[in-house]
């Protein structure tokens, strides 16, 4: 297993990570629900990405629910004290596999206490605050009241940092005045970049930027282009989609998901594939192409 190199780094709330995380999402079941196939295997990979290098981890009690915080806890626990593990709140699970909103104050309280004990830990270390919107899009209104809520958990011991997620540059503004907020985690990738506006601005305040769908919304032109780029240099579609993600800005963090370990040892490698500039005028270009104006 390749490590990731100690200076493709950013701080994290006050600690330096490595740009290179782990999403936990998918090691629950289909849809997010319900346990792994494979649950041994799971733990491996957790396991592996720690060993690895990954200290930046990504999870939520609503994967599964319940699911994912377990397994990191079988896995990882005793935690080592320079891995950082980031949970959401703001949603849960209905019966049905259903996401369903969760922002009032006593469904906060309630995620926090969830996710404190299927971790197995006393404080978390950062907390996002997840905002629905339009479904995987922000969407313009204030979030005062459920931001006040999760800083009072802070206040009383129970959270140590506050992120944001799916949120837009005035609801970051609108936090930032209630707490200190140390990373936002919104969609973004090669093809969507409606947050390029928002990425420098939260680079300035030194503001770690999260994205998730590394490869969601290409057209097949765009999916086309970029598999014959990454053949070029010997990559992955997801590997060139993952680098050019770190070339973006300084203030990336990623969080690959993945249940494989093949999978895992392609995303952790390409923290270290280089792009030439031809590489990245392409790739740069990649956004308008292929769509209709």
């Amino acid at each position: 297993m390749p490590n990731i190199k100690p200076a493709i780094t950013y701080e994290l709330a006050g600690r330096r990570v490595n740009r290179m995380g782990y999403g936990a999402m998918q090691l629950a079941g289909p849809n997010v629900f319900g346990p792994p196939k494979d649950p041994l295997t799971a733990v491996a990979v957790l396991r592996a990405a720690v060993e690895a290098g990954v200290d930046h981890i990504d999870t939520s009690d609503f994967y599964g629910p319940h699911v994912t915080n377990q397994l990191i806890r079988e896995a990882l626990a005793p935690y080592p004290q320079h891995l950082t593990i980031v949970t959401k709140i703001g949603a849960f699970r209905g019966d049905d596999a259903s996401w369903q909103p969760a922002l009032e104050p006593r469904d906060l309280e309630r995620g926090v206490h969830d996710n404190l004990r299927n971790l197995g830990v006393d404080v978390l270390d950062i907390v996002n605050l997840r905002i629905y919107g339009n479904g995987h899009t922000p969407a313009e209104g204030s979030i005062e009241k459920p931001v006040a809520a999760l800083a009072k958990l802070q206040q009383q011991g129970l959270v140590r940092h506050i992120g944001l997620s799916n949120v837009t540059s005035a609801q970051v503004s609108e936090a930032r005045g209630i707490a200190q907020i140390v990373c936002v985690q919104n969609l973004y990738n090669v093809v969507q970049r409606d947050d390029d506006a928002l990425i420098d601005e939260l680079a300035a305040h030194g503001i770690a930027y999260v994205p998730f769908f590394p490869l969601g919304g290409f057209t097949p032109f765009q999916s086309e282009t970029l598999s014959n780029l990454a053949a070029t240099l010997g990559a992955t579609p997801k590997q060139v989609a993952l680098a050019w993600l770190l070339y973006r800005s300084p203030n990336m963090l990623l969080i690959p998901g993945t249940s494989s370990l093949v999978h895992l040892r392609e995303n952790i490698a390409a923290a270290r594939l280089e792009l030439p500039d031809t590489a990245l005028d392409r790739l740069n270009a990649l956004a308008g192409a292929g769509r209709k104006s």
